[in-house]
């Protein structure tokens, strides 16, 4: 250990050309990504092209997106090409569908908490590939007309289309990267803050918890996530939405001011009450008078059997 602090002291000057060698290796590595993001790109637009290609050799209609030339000598050739079998104004519903469909996409990351945790690659402008994404719909989004009815002529109708295509090539391209990213870009103290926030989160939006315990879960994940990512308003607002859920109105039995002023409803009359049944009457208890029977008189016993009858009063 003495011998590195002595070589440290006596080469400490090193440390200055060190710190150029890795300043170079950085701006290589980043000029090789921005490389690999234009060859993929290259490559998509190649395969869109063949596509094209093959759909006018069957004669079939070719979907918008599916061009997406790089120059604007190379959409103006299939533009006039097809200029014969659909009309401006299919072509700019076309390419309005695309447009609106890649923003809905993008717009699930944006928004949707979860998906920011599990892909922050998404909405970190500092990734190339996003931020390559993002120019892209800058582009796309500022050439868009106002209608589809809005008369174009066929360079600006084909700047457009290639704004359209580039921006879903480059969509694609940083949603498979920030799927395969996902948060390995993160430390493992910070890896262990998102995996907390995720299971935070599943209590905030559970209908089944009581309202403190997603309040608390809410104010929980929002100090798990605060310097990891940037959440924007609108997802926080449709986070909030998702905490705070509704509550029906309570039905109230206390007459309001409408009500005392409306009149009195009539009420039924009353039916007459029926009258009440004889109650049953109840067997009698008290035995029935028997009749005089002969009773056997007490003799001496001489005659045995003998049957006096009793005499009337008179």
């Amino acid at each position: 250990m003495d011998q590195f602090w002595a070589f440290a002291g006596d080469y400490w000057w090193l440390v200055f050309p060190l710190m150029g060698v890795i300043g170079w290796i950085g701006s290589a590595w980043e000029r090789g990504a921005r490389m690999r993001h234009k060859r993929r790109l290259e490559v998509m637009h190649a395969k869109a092209e063949l596509k094209a290609a093959q759909a006018a050799a069957r004669g079939k209609a070719v979907p918008a997106a599916a061009l997406p030339p790089i120059t604007a000598a190379t959409a103006i050739a299939p533009q006039g090409a097809s200029a014969s079998r659909e009309t401006q104004v299919t072509q700019l519903d076309r390419l309005f569908a695309t447009h609106d469909a890649v923003t809905a996409r993008w717009l699930e990351y944006e928004l949707d908490v979860a998906k920011i945790i599990a892909f922050p690659a998404m909405s970190d402008g500092r990734q190339p590939l996003t931020a390559a994404f993002l120019r892209a719909k800058r582009i796309a989004d500022g050439l868009r007309p106002a209608s589809a009815k809005a008369r174009l002529s066929k360079e600006q109708l084909a700047e457009y289309r290639n704004a359209v295509a580039d921006f879903e090539v480059a969509f694609d391209v940083a949603e498979r990267d920030a799927r395969r990213l996902r948060d390995s870009t993160f430390t493992e103290d910070e890896r262990k803050r998102l995996d907390t926030a995720k299971k935070l989160l599943t209590v905030a939006v559970d209908e089944a918890a009581t309202p403190a315990e997603r309040q608390l879960a809410y104010r929980r994940v929002r100090e798990e996530l605060d310097g990891l990512i940037s959440i924007s308003d609108e997802a926080i607002e449709v986070l909030e939405n998702k905490v705070m859920l509704e509550i029906g109105p309570v039905a109230s039995t206390t007459p309001t001011a409408t009500d005392a002023a409306a009149p009195p409803r009539a009420e039924p009359p009353a039916s007459p009450e029926p009258e009440p049944l004889p109650a049953p009457k109840r067997p009698s208890t008290t035995p029935p008078p028997t009749a005089t029977w002969p009773v056997p008189s007490r003799g001496n016993g001489d005659s045995p059997g003998r049957v006096t009858h009793p005499k009337p009063h008179r």
